[in-house]
C-alpha cells in the first residue's frame, strides 16, 4: 500500500508526533543548538581576556578534548566542516583533476570539498540499511571501470586517477566502513571519512573519523554540539596532524614576532570564541547524546503504529547518535512524501526531505557517475524529524 492509497496517514502522523511533546502546539525545529552548561562563562572568559581570535587555550583544549573523546591521536580545529574536508583531501594526496569517488546523498559540502582540492566527484550509490555509500556495489562497480597501472588506480573510462573514496556516515548512522576499506585497499585507493554528521556514533567499538587515514567533522549550529561554525580534522598520522595544524594557520613559521611563511596554505583556523562554546559542548556531549536515543526510540514506537511510514535505526554493530531522525515513506510515493511534508510544516514540525542529489545539481550534472537507483529510491521517500535536544527534553 503506498501513501497515495491512504490520505489519512498525513493527519496521523501529525497527531502521533505532537503527541509526544509536552506542548502539543509549539513549533518544533529540525534542529537547534542547545546552550545549557558552561557556554557563557567560556565565552565571557575570551571577551574579557581578549583572546578571541584564532589562538587561546580554548583552541588547545577542544582539539585535546575531541581527540580524546573519538580516540583518534590528533585533532585540529578548523573553521568549518567543509574546510576540514578540502585540507583532508588534500592531506591524502588528491591532486587537482583525479576523481574522487563519493555517495551523491550528501551534503553538497562533500562534493564541494573534492571541487575545492581540484579534484571531480565521482558519484556511487547508497546501501538501504545504513543509508550510507554502499561497500558492496561500490567493488563490483569498480572492477568495471578501474584499471591498476603501477599502483596507480585510473578510471579506463576516463584516464584520470582515481585520488580517494569519501564514505559519508549519513544523518549520524555509521555505514559499513569495514567492508568500504577491504573493497578500497585491494587497490588501494585512500579512504578519507566525512564525519561531519556523526560526532558520538561507533562502529562496533571504534569512533567514526577513526578509519580513514584522515577525516573531517563539522560543528555548524544545527550538529550533535556546535562551535557557532566549526569543523575539524582527525588522524592518527602524527605527521598528517602536524603538517594540517600548519597548513590550516597560513604555514606560518613559529617564531615571537616575525611573520615567514613557508608554504602556500589557508587560513582556515577556528577562533578561541568557537572553541569555548566546543568546549561547553562537548562537556555535554554525553548527556546530549543520550537524550537524542530517547527521542529516537519514541520516534520508532510512535511510527510503529502508523502504516505507510517506518523508522530507521542505527544499523546493525553501531551505535548512532541519530544526528538527524529518519523515517521513510512507502517506495513510489512521492506525492505522499509532499504531502506529508506539506503538513507536518503546517503543523509547525520542521521536518525537511532529503538533500538534493548531488549529480542533479547544475555544477555536477555532467560528473562521472555509478548506477544511483538506490539513492534516488532514498531521496523520494525519507523525511527528516526534528532531532535536537530542546526536542528530546520537552517529550512528555
Amino acid at each position: 500500500m503506498t501513501l497515495t492509497a491512504d490520505p489519512d496517514v498525513s493527519v496521523r502522523l501529525v497527531d502521533a508526533l505532537r503527541g509526544l511533546w509536552a506542548d502539543p502546539s509549539a513549533a518544533v525545529a529540525l534542529h537547534e543548538p542547545f546552550f545549557g552548561g558552561n557556554e557563557t562563562a567560556y565565552v565571557r572568559e575570551c571577551i574579557e581576556t581578549g583572546w578571541v581570535s584564532s589562538v587561546g587555550k580554548f583552541v588547545d583544549r577542544f582539539e585535546a578534548d575531541l581527540a580524546d573523546f573519538t580516540g583518534v591521536k590528533r585533532a585540529i580545529a578548523v573553521a568549518n566542516g567543509t574546510a576540514a574536508l578540502h585540507v583532508a583531501l588534500v592531506l591524502a594526496g588528491v591532486k587537482p583533476g583525479d576523481e574522487v569517488i563519493v555517495p551523491t546523498l550528501t551534503f553538497v559540502g562533500t562534493a564541494n570539498a573534492v571541487s575545492h582540492a581540484g579534484g571531480i566527484p565521482h558519484f556511487v550509490d547508497s546501501d538501504m540499511l545504513t543509508l550510507g555509500l554502499d561497500p558492496l556495489k561500490l567493488a563490483a562497480y569498480l572492477k568495471l571501470i578501474a584499471d591498476i597501472d603501477r599502483g596507480v588506480v585510473r578510471n579506463r573510462q576516463t584516464g584520470r586517477r582515481i585520488g580517494a573514496v569519501v564514505p559519508v556516515h549519513i544523518y549520524g548512522h555509521p555505514m559499513n566502513i569495514e567492508a568500504l576499506l577491504a573493497v578500497c585497499a585491494a587497490l588501494p585507493i585512500p579512504v578519507v571519512e566525512d564525519a561531519a554528521e556523526s560526532l558520538g556514533s561507533w562502529y562496533r567499538e571504534r569512533h567514526t573519523g577513526d578509519f580513514g587515514v584522515v577525516s573531517a567533522m563539522s560543528f555548524n549550529g544545527n550538529k550533535t554540539i556546535t562551535t557557532g561554525g566549526g569543523g575539524a580534522i582527525l588522524t592518527n598520522d602524527e605527521d598528517i596532524g602536524k603538517l594540517a595544524k600548519h597548513i590550516t594557520t597560513t604555514a606560518k613559521k613559529p617564531h615571537a614576532w616575525r611573520f615567514d611563511h613557508d608554504m602556500v596554505a589557508w587560513n582556515y583556523r577556528m577562533p578561541n570564541i568557537n572553541a569555548a562554546l566546543g568546549c561547553a559542548q562537548l562537556e555535554q556531549l554525553p548527556e546530549f547524546l543520550a537524550d537524542k536515543r530517547r527521542l529516537a526510540a519514541r520516534y520508532a514506537e510512535a511510527l510503529s503504529t502508523i502504516p505507510g511510514v517506518r523508522f530507521v535505526p542505527e544499523p546493525p554493530n553501531t551505535r548512532s547518535n541519530y544526528w538527524l531522525n529518519v523515517a521513510l515513506v512507502d517506495e513510489g510515493a512521492d506525492s505522499g512524501l509532499e504531502a506529508i511534508l506539506v503538513a507536518l510544516q503546517r503543523a509547525g514540525i520542521g521536518a525537511r526531505p532529503a538533500w538534493t542529489l548531488m549529480h542533479r545539481l547544475p555544477m555536477y550534472l555532467d560528473s562521472p557517475r555509478g548506477d544511483l537507483s538506490v539513492a534516488e529510491e532514498l531521496a523520494s521517500r525519507i523525511i527528516n524529524l526534528p532531532s535536537g535536544v530542546r526536542t528530546a527534553r520537552n517529550l512528555r
